[in-house]
């Protein structure tokens, strides 16, 4: 299922007359557009098996491993969920994740399924303490402002293999969840990795003045990204996502020779 022209015609639509804001922390900024997840996903060839009229959204990859579904209004505490079949080498897992994560960070996460895992893997404590996380005595590691939390917990009890959980909450409510995210045992930790990756970025998020946010009071201020440069980097995201696809399924062209794609497809600030 490729992404139409029709479709990028609606996605430019959306933003062209839209004035940015940048959101920072990213973990408050809402959950933008999901066609930054679903977009990438139909350029590297998944198709929508879900009933067309349906409010549920499910992609299957091209070689059926993968499941996505998407239920949004669900009234569940997670809206998005990733599934992986086993195979001969790799266990199945899954991912899900909560309505308010940004749809920048969950797509750094699927177009990493699309992208050759990294020759030299590191752990998601590694990453997050390289961005200056404050990682404490049992493990867990903790935005700059508190406010998002990362650890390791067993699915299972007794079980040797850590799961990854990430939770944000209302710093004047602790107790009070915005959204979450949890990587089973088995989900592959590069995967997590390209996820608190995004998630540490200090780039602000583009979101337009009435798009929700994490929380009422998230800082927002006129972005230097334009309109164009959101859609242009959408429409090369997608361009790279396609690229990576055909390489995976013609090994003949090595998939490390095609750049992976940026979360989103930053755009570039303008100058």
């Amino acid at each position: 299922m490729a992404v139409s022209e029709q479709q990028l015609a609606q996605f430019a639509q959306t933003y062209e007359w839209r004035i940015p804001f940048d959101a920072s922390p990213r973990h408050l900024a809402g959950p933008g557009d999901a066609r930054h997840v679903t977009h990438g996903l139909a350029a590297a060839g998944w198709k929508r098996t879900s009933d067309p009229l349906s409010t549920q959204l499910v992609l299957t990859s091209p070689d059926h491993r993968y499941r996505l579904d998407f239920t949004p209004e669900s009234g569940m505490s997670a809206w998005w969920r990733l599934w992986a079949e086993p195979t001969d080498t790799e266990r199945c897992w899954a991912a899900t994740f909560g309505e308010l994560v940004p749809a920048e960070i969950l797509c750094a996460f699927t177009d990493a399924l699309i992208a050759p895992p990294p020759q030299r893997p590191s752990t998601p404590l590694d990453v997050l303490d390289a961005a200056g996380w404050r990682i404490d005595a049992r493990g867990a590691a903790s935005s700059p402002d508190a406010n998002c939390r990362i650890e390791q917990h067993a699915d299972r009890p007794g079980g040797s293999q850590p799961a990854w959980h990430v939770e944000v909450c209302d710093p004047d409510r602790p107790r009070s969840r915005l959204w979450h995210a949890h990587f089973d045992t088995s989900t592959p930790v590069h995967l997590v990795n390209a996820f608190v990756t995004a998630l540490a970025d200090t780039t602000p998020l583009q979101r337009g003045m009435y798009d929700r946010t994490a929380l009422p009071d998230v800082s927002r201020q006129r972005s230097t990204v334009t309109a164009k440069q959101i859609i242009e980097a959408h429409k090369t995201r997608l361009d790279t996502l396609r690229a990576l696809a055909r390489a995976v399924r013609r090994p003949s062209t090595p998939a490390a020779a095609v750049p992976a794609p940026s979360a989103a497809a930053r755009p570039a600030p303008r100058r």
